[in-house]
């Protein structure tokens, strides 16, 4: 989809915003990648699983993610053979942990979440090789004695030898003569080696062997000559310990390239899992919903918020004794015969607003994201997003406000199919009113014939009459309060808004004299308004008819989604029991089972298929039990 429109609307911010919920930079990458869906099956799926996990979330059970971490970099290096380091197999035990949390996740799952039981299935438990490693590393990354016997020996070998090495070091310094030239009473550790810190006016009084001086030069550190043979032995000690490290760090990772393809999978799986989570989690704190998803050119959107704003309202600071600011929603509805919108009324009151919550909305929903709308909300599916909002000059061109805005015009023209949205703010604008007029309404009528769903904003008087004379298009008027003179930001279907510049004028002391003119001026020119109105009142009760009519065909639409998604789980379900009853038909003598009642693994025996029994050794004891309370390798009793 259009790039340049994802960035007007500020899809990029939303992404962004949605990523922050996210566990792992996996899955903030997978958001912010995130692309518009344009068919209908990738939609409808991305939405059964998110319906899910918002239900999921809201009932405590938030997938246990944490830990989660990109580590496909270090599978391939142990694939290849290159040795991992400590901090390589402490980062890859904690992602292989979140597998066997995510495997006892779907235990607790049930028939409501169908879907996410389905996508999950084949993210294998493979906590036991992160065990393995922690059994030989601990959670400073230290590599345990208990890693291999060899190390063990090593370690103890070295813990002998630098207990003589003190026993010597200490026998030195009980000697008066050697304290008497002692800078320091203590020895001290140079690198490897016991030191002491020895005057360097009497270094010729004490054996030994200097490993480094002070600053000043005055003190010499050095190891007494009757403990460098120990220290020799000591360093040899240490190479062996480190090849056993390694040795024992190359098994590690040999254990780690054997579930490469599984961990891949899974980590794939869990990256996915952990982008549903955001979603749903700021959908719930912000109470989002999923829409109604219908093929065709219908769109209806129920309490519809700017998601920013809302944000931003929640966000900032409310003054003692002050309400919240919220966002007053606003309905949109078009489709059915009626495919333009055209939005009018006074600066500052809502229309652009409105203009940018219909766009940013139809991208989240085309992204797989819950919407700030009402439960009930239909989208259609669209080829192509398109705008054209705000009014600075192109500089880079040297094009003018009027012809920036129709050189964006064209390339929507190119764009615009009969399954695309057009977004255009202030139609006409920039250049002569009766020219930018009829421009503006030529530019109407071929994205009528196009049939694509339209909204535009304008103050051009002949464009607010258009929707009155077109049965294809509809008007709305964002709502002022005449009295106070101030915009309200709600959107009123069905009717034309008005300037208000006058009421506007004189409320900012403009002389009299000028505004009664100018008024004089108005009704020469107003002389078809009784007519327009009249034509207005009748497009409002039509409007009234078709939204009751259109409220009960959207119902009955929504039932039938919510029967279709209840028969998709039966099915599956059903499909499972097929599976199980099957497997159970080809058990023998000797193949491993889980046996329910005990929750514990089982060996078969002896099978009577005609009873439907089987002797099962389970713990210390065998076992006559039915088969229906066994299960058969890749089934589990939760599942």
């Amino acid at each position: 989809m259009d790039n340049q429109t994802q960035s007007i609307l500020e899809l990029p911010r939303i992404l962004d915003w949605i990523a922050g919920s996210c566990v792992s930079s996996l899955g903030k990458d997978l958001i912010r990648r995130s692309e518009p869906l344009i068919t209908l099956p990738q939609l409808r799926s991305e939405f059964d699983l998110l319906n899910e996990m918002m239900r999921a979330v809201s009932q405590g059970l938030t997938p246990p993610l944490t830990g989660l971490r990109d580590v496909r970099l270090l599978i391939r290096r142990a694939v290849i053979g290159s040795v991992l380091s400590v901090d390589d197999l402490r980062d890859l035990a904690e992602t292989l942990l979140v597998t066997g949390a995510i495997y006892r996740w779907r235990s607790r799952l049930d028939e409501r979440h169908v879907q996410l039981l389905e996508y999950s299935a084949s993210i294998q438990d493979l906590g036991t090789v992160a065990r393995v490693i922690q059994a030989c590393i601990d959670s400073r990354g230290h590599v345990l004695d208990l890693a291999s016997p060899e190390l063990a020996r090593i370690r103890q070998q070295l813990s002998e030898l630098d207990e003589r090495v003190k026993t010597a070091v200490n026998r030195l310094l009980r000697d008066p003569e050697l304290r008497k030239i002692l800078r320091f009473p203590n020895p001290t550790v140079v690198g490897d080696h016991y030191v002491l810190a020895i005057a360097a006016n009497h270094r010729q009084r004490f054996p030994g062997v200097v490993h480094r001086s002070s600053g000043s030069g005055e003190t010499l550190f050095v190891e007494p000559a009757a403990v460098a043979g120990l220290s020799i032995e000591r360093v040899v000690l240490k190479g062996e310990e480190e090849r056993e490290i390694n040795r024992v760090l190359r098994r590690l990772t040999a254990e780690v390239a054997k579930v490469a393809g599984p961990l891949n999978h899974s980590i794939e799986k869990l990256s996915r899992l952990d982008s549903l989570q955001a979603k749903a989690r700021v959908g719930l704190e912000y109470q989002w919903t999923v829409p109604h998803l219908e093929p065709g050119a219908r769109l209806w959107l129920k309490g519809a918020r700017h998601p920013l704003l809302e944000q931003m309202f929640r966000l900032e600071p409310t003054p003692e004794g002050a309400e919240p600011r919220e966002v007053i929603p606003i309905e949109v509805r078009l489709g059915d015969g009626q495919g333009l919108l055209v939005i009018t009324g006074p600066n500052t009151g809502g229309k652009t607003a409105a203009l940018k919550t219909v766009g940013l909305i139809a991208l989240m929903a085309q992204c797989g994201l819950p919407i700030p709308c009402e439960q009930g909300s239909v989208m259609p599916l669209f080829d192509e997003i398109v705008a054209d909002i705000g009014d600075e000059q192109s500089l880079e061109q040297s094009l003018s406000t009027f012809s920036a805005h129709m050189a964006r015009v064209s390339l929507i023209l190119k764009l615009a199919t009969s399954n695309s949205l057009v977004l255009i703010d202030e139609l006409g604008a920039g250049t002569d009113p009766t020219e930018g007029a009829a421009l503006g309404r030529s530019i109407l009528d071929e994205l009528d014939t196009r049939g694509c769903l339209t909204l535009v904003t304008t103050h051009l008087g002949n464009l607010k009459h258009y929707a009155l004379h077109n049965p294809r298009a509809l008007n709305a008027a964002v709502a002022f309060n005449s009295k106070t003179l101030r915009p309200e930001y709600r959107l009123i279907l069905g009717e034309a808004g008005l300037s208000h510049a006058l009421k506007i004028a004189a409320r900012l002391d403009l002389p009299e004299g000028l505004l009664h003119r100018a008024r004089i001026y108005l009704r020469r020119k107003n002389k078809r308004q009784n007519e327009l109105r009249k034509l207005q009142a009748e497009r409002l009760a039509t409007e009234d008819k078709h939204r009751t009519s259109l409220a009960k065909e959207v119902e009955a639409s929504i039932h039938q989604e919510e029967i279709r998604r209840r028969k998709a789980g039966e099915d599956h379900q059903d499909s499972k029991r097929r599976q199980l009853q099957s497997a159970r038909e080809t058990l023998r003598p000797g193949d491993n089972v889980i046996v329910a009642s005990f929750g514990q693994k089982g060996l078969i025996k002896r099978l009577d298929l005609a009873r439907g029994q089987a002797t099962v050794h389970v713990g210390l004891g065998e076992w006559s039990l039915p088969l229906s309370d066994l299960y058969p390798t890749g089934f589990s009793p939760e599942a």
